[in-house]
Parts: structure tokens; sequence; C-alpha cells
């Protein structure tokens, strides 16, 4: 049985060659600011995983349509951390005098990546701000039906003339119906969350007007959505 050849990834081995230099930069930039041990290990650690959480949570909110200032505020951050310590040890500072401020910035960054973390993993999306449909136009909520496309119904006329015309039988007018309204499905997903949450907390279905005033929707999108959650 013939084996196929191992294929070397090039980005994936520029990937690791890259990190490797950048945890090394910021463990030695650590042990320079007094700290010594695994404490310098471990921030290389610290860096790179807020650096990947708030990527990750940055394409989470993008993907549902929420807010993502708080991911691109941390995802900074960690950036900057990493980036800062890649140009600091290339011979800008001298790394047998730390200034003090490097000092001060080195041993504040635990507390500041549990803060980052924390508020990636357990703040809400919606936390704050109302949920607004911004990426699609507001569908309009009446709706005009056009009078030109109304089929008229003629009396047919009896050749006969001695015999009495026959009336035609009366045919309702067609009712208007609404038109579909789009509903986005990141929309449709956020919804239904809402509705599982609700259920859980107050153990009824969440009835049309508590998902509006939840959603911030016009009352024709609310009835949508409600009836795609039905």
């Amino acid at each position: 049985m013939k084996r196929s050849p191992i294929r070397v990834d090039a980005v994936l081995v520029q990937a690791v060659i890259a990190g490797a230099l950048s945890f090394a930069h910021l463990h030695d930039l650590a042990a320079a600011a007094g700290q010594t041990g695994w404490k310098a290990w471990a921030y290389p650690v610290s860096v790179d995983l807020l650096l990947v959480a708030a990527w990750r949570r940055l394409r989470t909110l993008r993907a549902a349509g929420a807010s993502a200032r708080s991911a691109w505020t941390w995802f900074t951050v960690a950036l900057a951390a990493s980036l800062g310590a890649n140009v600091a040890t290339a011979g800008l500072l001298d790394l047998g005098d730390v200034p003090d401020w490097l000092r001060i910035l080195v041993a504040g960054w635990p507390a500041l990546a549990f803060l980052g973390g924390t508020l990636l993993v357990h703040t809400p999306p919606t936390a704050g701000q109302p949920t607004t449909v911004t990426d699609t136009a507001e569908p309009p909520v009446e709706s005009v039906i056009d009078r030109d496309d109304a089929v008229e119904l003629e009396p047919e006329l009896d050749p006969t003339p001695a015999l009495p015309a026959v009336e035609p039988e009366s045919v309702p007018e067609p009712s208007p119906v609404s038109p579909a309204v789009p509903v986005p499905p990141a929309l449709v997903a956020h919804a239904q969350k809402l509705a599982d949450d609700h259920e859980s907390r107050t153990g009824s279905p969440i009835d049309t007007d508590t998902l509006r005033a939840r959603l911030g929707v016009p009352p024709v999108m609310a009835d949508a959505i409600a009836a795609q959650l039905a």
C-alpha cells in the first residue's frame, strides 16, 4: 500500500515560529521586570490566551449581529501587550535596568487579564444596550393593494331575448394579505434565546408583546418572529 507523502504547511510553520518568538520575548520582558521563575513563563500564556479569547468572542458577536466593542477593546489590549514586548526586547530598552513604569505595567497585567477574561465570558451580548436591527431595512408596516390588478367580474348575458337575464353569482372580494416580513436568521436565533430564558424563569411561553419589547422591533416583525418560534 502506497503511503501519501507528508506535506508541510508553510503557514502553520510560520505561525509556530512567530508564536515561539513572541512567547520568548514576553518571557524575557517579564523576567527583566522582576517576575522570575515560573511567573515569567506564565505571562506569555496569559497574553496569548486573552488574545485568543477576545478573537473568538469577537467572531461570536459578529455572527449574532451584536455589538463587538468590548471584544475589540480586549483584543487590542492583548495585541498591544504582545507587540510591545516584541518591540521592547529589540534593543530599545535596557533589560538590565527596566524603568519603573514598565515594572508597574508588568506587575498589574494579571489583574487586567483576569478582568478582561471575566468580562468576555460572562457579559451577555446585549448588556447595556437594546437589540436593534441595523443590517436590514425595516419592512413597511402597511401594505397597499394595487386596484388595477383586481379582477372585475362582468355578468354574462343570455343570447335568448325571451329568457330573463341570469344574474351572476356574487364572488367575495379577496381579503388583503399582509406580505411576509423578512426576518434575519440571527434575530430569530436571538429571539429563541430570549424565549427560552423567559420560559425557564417564569414557566410560561413568552408572549408577543413581551418579545417585541425585549427586541425593540415593530409589531409586524414581532408577529413574524413569534410565528417562527411557535
